[in-house]
């Protein structure tokens, strides 16, 4: 039977916590076991903790957490020859390789998807996968939506972990007033849990460059 296998993220755009990238693979036409299932953003939290049982016992499933530490090193590449996106493409591979699918289905994160997929194809294993790579897939694949939802629960529970520790965090987006307020008391405090090459991350330190300008 094919094997097919859906991959999507969450947080991509926090400036706090990990990125989270997960692949879920079924055989082709058993997607009713994972449930009725969409993209996870359209679901309540508990929605999505329920479908995240049914989805990690009815599937092969593979989740890598990627730190705010390696985020940072592939944004700002020296090189140039890493970026967010090639760094979730090698993430991606990693699932693949792993998993070993017949056809893998990818919520792609470029704008060019062609140039994407010839990326992605070159750090495969098995070169012969075929690879449905496109925008919006969480939405129009049920396995793609799969593996949104366990991505957005592994998200939560790093949270509330981050949470337990550091304080309320807020959910780490840089629009989230609480998140907001959070960075500016905490960014030198706790270093580790932010992305620093956001730009909300090195607002606070030229803020703080700018004061100690102004005091000297």
């Amino acid at each position: 039977m094919v094997k097919v296998l859906g991959i999507d993220e969450a947080a991509r755009g926090p400036v706090i916590g990990p990125l989270i990238i997960a692949g879920v693979m079924i055989h082709d036409g058993k997607e009713a076991m994972l449930g009725a299932v969409k993209d996870s953003k359209l679901l309540s939290h508990k929605k999505r903790i329920e479908l995240n049982e049914l989805i990690t016992k009815n599937s092969e499933f593979k989740i890598i957490e990627v730190s705010p530490q390696e985020i940072d090193n592939a944004v700002e590449s020296k090189d140039k020859k890493m970026n967010l996106n090639w760094l979730e493409a090698h993430k991606q591979a990693e699932i693949i390789n792993e998993l070993k699918p017949d056809i893998a289905i990818i919520d792609c994160p470029s704008p060019n998807c062609k140039k994407y997929t010839e990326f992605l194809r070159n750090l495969l294993n098995n070169k012969e996968i075929k690879l449905v790579i496109e925008h919006k897939a969480d939405v129009n694949y049920p396995v793609c939506s799969a593996a949104s939802i366990i991505a957005k629960v592994k998200r939560e529970e790093e949270m509330d972990k981050i949470k337990a520790k550091y304080g309320n965090t807020g959910p780490g987006y840089c629009s989230n007033p609480i998140t907001q307020k959070f960075i500016k008391e905490n960014w030198e405090k706790h270093p580790e849990i932010f992305r620093k090459s956001w730009v909300t991350f090195k607002n606070c330190e030229k803020a703080k460059g700018q004061k100690s300008l102004g005091e000297f």
